[in-house]
């Protein structure tokens, strides 16, 4: 039987895409099923990187092949680039996506679509109106959050270790959008790799413990009580639930424990490497301890892969950074039992260019934005490793064979999560919405395309 507000819903359902049999097939697989996985972390390349030079090399294009060579790697046959070599003696523990495609040339849409695994809702060609808004889709995290919510302090998505933001601009798909914002993700706000390093957010003003801040939130709910009438409107139990889940947080032990960093013997963090990018994936590593189901890791600030210029020399520390940092994530999450219960994978919003250009004005060349063709890599999750999905073309401009979508990367990251991609959501006016257009990349775990 449909409820009185289901039946309201179904009224306005047709304008935002969702019909009558929509609403009523899918209610009963809006519900969470059995998580095939604990945790998905995903390494994100914010700004695009180069799939040529780092997991698809076109050594025999001359004017592609750009300034690195290729490698053999652990898969017969296969190469990466020679910046690479710690990833590529792991191959045969990846699967390496390299038929990645889609339309979206533009940093923050192409970020939201990745990010939520939905295309952005359109409201204009500038980047103000692609920036950050309520009407955009979910976090992953977020999702999580909202089929599952839970009642241990903890959030459901942690990034680390700093939002994407660009002045005005904030990049899309870093909370929880349509939803509630009761939803929305933890966000570290420090390098993990500083000498100051602190978990923002997390600390107590100095003088006030666990005991008086409890004292105060009585006397807040003392307060509160006086106003009933604030407090029963949608605002006020939004203030209610974001002012519960920050004392929550305040004085839980866990997020913050994980969060330390310096905790972390001296040759575990030398081993991740001494950078900003490996310190990030050892605090990810603290979180997946702590099973929390979506971790974000940005590899370094907003569009640091957005190599239009100077592209090989920035090329040359970025790739060994991520390269050592990523491969001893694998390697400690294989060591501690770890790795079946996490899916990792590593991608950017797009690739990058074919052709090697300077911009205008500028002298040192570099690759520009390209979203037709590019790789992903994943790992851990029960997937089938040691297997190449996909080829592009001798240049590695188009996929040759069948392509895949950043919508189907959030179909997977759900699937594994145990939420059904074809669930319908509700947002935070109560309407159905569909959660995700894409298809599960089943060929990650058969070894078989379909």
């Amino acid at each position: 039987m449909l409820h009185r507000r289901e039946i309201l819903q179904i009224g306005c359902s047709s304008a935002l895409g969702v019909g009558l049999a929509d609403v009523l097939s899918r209610r009963a697989i809006a519900n969470p099923r059995t998580s095939r996985i604990k945790s998905v972390v995903l390494a994100f390349l914010s700004g695009g990187g180069s799939h040529i030079d780092m997991f698809d090399p076109k050594p025999e294009a001359s004017a592609t092949k750009g300034e690195f060579d290729p490698i053999a790697t652990s898969i017969p046959g296969v190469t990466f680039s020679e910046k690479m070599p710690q990833l590529a003696a792991r191959a045969h523990q990846l699967a390496i996506v390299r038929s990645m495609s889609h339309g979206d040339n533009r940093h923050l849409s192409g970020s939201h679509n990745l990010l939520t695994g939905a295309i952005q809702p359109f409201r204009g060609d500038s980047n103000q109106a692609k920036s950050l808004n309520r009407d955009d889709w979910p976090s992953y995290g977020s999702t999580v959050s909202y089929f599952r919510p839970r009642d241990d302090r903890l959030p459901s998505q942690v990034t680390v270790p700093n939002p994407l933001i660009e002045g005005v601009l904030v990049w899309p798909g870093q909370h929880s959008g349509i939803l509630d914002p009761k939803h929305d993700p933890f966000v570290l706000k420090h390098d993990p790799n500083s000498a100051d390093y602190q978990v923002s957010g997390l600390s107590l003003i100095e003088g006030l413990n666990a005991d008086r801040l409890t004292g105060r939130r009585q006397l807040v709910e003392q307060i509160d009580r006086r106003f009933d009438t604030l407090n029963a409107s949608s605002e006020g139990l939004k203030y209610g639930d974001q002012r519960s889940l920050a004392f929550s947080m305040l004085t839980s032990s866990g997020l913050k424990n994980a969060l330390d960093i310096n905790a972390e013997p001296d040759d575990v963090r030398d081993r991740y490497g001494r950078h900003k990018y490996g310190q990030t994936l050892l605090l990810a590593r603290r979180l997946v301890e702590l099973e929390i189901p979506v971790i974000q890791c940005n590899m370094g600030h907003v569009q640091m892969w957005d190599t239009h210029v100077d592209h090989f020399p920035r090329l040359q520390t970025m790739l060994p950074a991520l390269d050592t940092g990523l491969s001893t994530f694998l390697d400690e999450l294989n060591e501690r039992g770890l790795l079946d219960q996490t899916l990792v994978l590593c991608v950017g919003e797009f690739g990058r260019t074919p052709q090697i250009s300077p911009l205008a004005n500028e002298t040192v060349p570099g690759r520009h934005h390209w979203a037709p063709a590019y790789t992903a890599i994943f790992a851990g999750g029960g997937i089938l490793p040691g297997q190449v999905i996909g080829k592009t073309d001798n240049i590695g401009a188009y996929p040759l064979t069948m392509p895949f979508h950043p919508n189907d990367i959030g179909a997977t990251i759900y699937s594994y999560l145990g939420i059904d991609p074809d669930s319908i959501i509700h947002d935070r006016f109560d309407r159905p919405r569909e959660l995700n257009a894409g298809k599960v990349m089943d060929v990650l775990t058969t070894g078989v395309a379909t």
